[in-house]
This record gives C-alpha cells, sequence and structure tokens, in this order.
C-alpha cells in the first residue's frame, strides 16, 4: 500500500496483483481563530454551523463545522498578555492545525483605508525594546518580526474580492492608538508598516513557540491621526462591518 498526499485530499492506494483501487480521503483540519471583542466575536460566529460551547475556566471556545474543517474560535480579551494566554490554552486543548488571527486594525499608511484588509507577512511589536544588540521591536533571543505563514498568506492574497487585501507589515502595541504624534513614532521605528494592532504580535510570538502556522488577517477600521478619528472608529461598527467580515468566510472555505 502507498500514500499519496495532495493539497486537499489524501489518496490512498491499494494495490492488487497488477490492479489497484484508488481511495480519496477528504482531510479535515482544525482551524483556530481568535479575536479580541465582542463586536468581532459575533460577526466571526456567523461562521460557524453545528456551533456549541466549551468552557475552560474563564474562557469559552465556540467550536463548530464550516466545510469539512472544524473551527474553534475564541474571544481572547483585549491586549499582549490576554491573546498569549488564550493562544496558548487553545494550542493545549484543541491543537489547532493553525491558527488565524483577525478583527480590526489601525491603518497607518497612506496607502490603506477604512474596510481596506492588511494581510499580515510580518508582524513586530512596536512597544518593545531590549537594549543595544537587539533591532526595535525585537525581544531577545526571538526573531526581529515574526512571519504569517507563507502558504496561508498566499491563499489570503489570491482571494476573489472587491474588497482590497494588502501583504504587509503589522505593528502590535498594548496601546490604542490615537493621535498624529502616536503614529509617527510608530512610522519613525517601522515605515513600512501597514496597519497597528494589540494582539497579532503576541498571537504570533506564541505560534512560533509552538510550531504552529499562523496568519493575521486585520481590517482597517480607522485611521489614526485624521481629525475626528474617534467618531470614524465607531461609523466603522455602523457602516456594516459584516462586508468585509465576510472575507474571512471566503477565506476559511479555501484553507
Amino acid at each position: 500500500m502507498s500514500y499519496l498526499f495532495g493539497r486537499d485530499t489524501l489518496s490512498i492506494l491499494y494495490f492488487r496483483h497488477k490492479s489497484y483501487i484508488c481511495r480519496q480521503i477528504e482531510i479535515i483540519m482544525n482551524i483556530g481563530i481568535i479575536v479580541a471583542m465582542p463586536s468581532e466575536l459575533a460577526c466571526i460566529k456567523d461562521l460557524l454551523t453545528d456551533c456549541r460551547e466549551e468552557s475552560d475556566g474563564e474562557a469559552v471556545y465556540y467550536i463548530g463545522k464550516r466545510g469539512n474543517n472544524t473551527l474553534i474560535l475564541a474571544q481572547s480579551g483585549i491586549g499582549k498578555v490576554c491573546s498569549a494566554v488564550r493562544t496558548m490554552n487553545m494550542i493545549h486543548r484543541y491543537g489547532p492545525d493553525y491558527i488565524l488571527n483577525t478583527g480590526v486594525a489601525g491603518g497607518i499608511d497612506t496607502s490603506t483605508q477604512v474596510f481596506d484588509i492588511v494581510a499580515g507577512k510580518e508582524i513586530v511589536y512596536h512597544d518593545v525594546w531590549c537594549g543595544d544588540g537587539n533591532m526595535p521591536g525585537q525581544i531577545q533571543g526571538f526573531p526581529a518580526r515574526f512571519h504569517s505563514d507563507p502558504k496561508l498568506l498566499e491563499k489570503a492574497l489570491s482571494l476573489k474580492t472587491s474588497i482590497r487585501i494588502y501583504g504587509g507589515l503589522i505593528c502590535s502595541g498594548d496601546q490604542f492608538i490615537t493621535n498624529r504624534e502616536e503614529l509617527d513614532k510608530i512610522k519613525a521605528s517601522f515605515p513600512d508598516g501597514l496597519a497597528v494592532d494589540m494582539e497579532s504580535a503576541s498571537i504570533a510570538h506564541v505560534c512560533y513557540m509552538n510550531k504552529i502556522p499562523f496568519l493575521s488577517f486585520r481590517i482597517i477600521s480607522d485611521t489614526p491621526g485624521i481629525e475626528d478619528h474617534i467618531n470614524q472608529y465607531n461609523r466603522f461598527w455602523e457602516e456594516a462591518p459584516q462586508k468585509s467580515f465576510e472575507i474571512i468566510k471566503q477565506l476559511t472555505d479555501i484553507l
């Protein structure tokens, strides 16, 4: 008996004398999805069919189906510590084949607009400095920048949609960026940054430590530094962000 591996199926060939029987088995993947906020959770939860809840202490996981795959959805809470803890718990409890982090982010480059999507080719901490011998954003002993899984990134960038999707740098830190001075400080250290959030780097860090393929896929909800920035962010949630979160559905369908 021999095994032939394809992208979506596993073919098993049974050789009997000079003939063979070919049987294809669908590969079922466990996909972990982590969001930070209840508003993001509500949008993503609609992806799941046959959804059930499982609790582990204060953590709640939503497990359901999407096609042949199993989706494991969790809300981490805001910030690096909350997201890192939830990611590690998810890995230990469910052993996902890969983890997708999604939700909203601030656009910090003139190329991005509200409702655009940034797929994090690279992810960095914008609020970390470990002294001489380390790069800005680098925790000593770890890469200066974390990288999304190349295959997941390629699939994200290949989606057919009218919404613009960029591959680039996402900057993360425990700070909600609201004014031009804060944005300029980040751009001075990371001029190629496209988006800023509070969880992508910590989730990428935990996935790196556990050798779990990872992708950060963030929807631009606001552009820090502009006049009336807070109202811009609030309007995002009033103007049907479900349209952008529909892209997450497309992505999970091809993973």
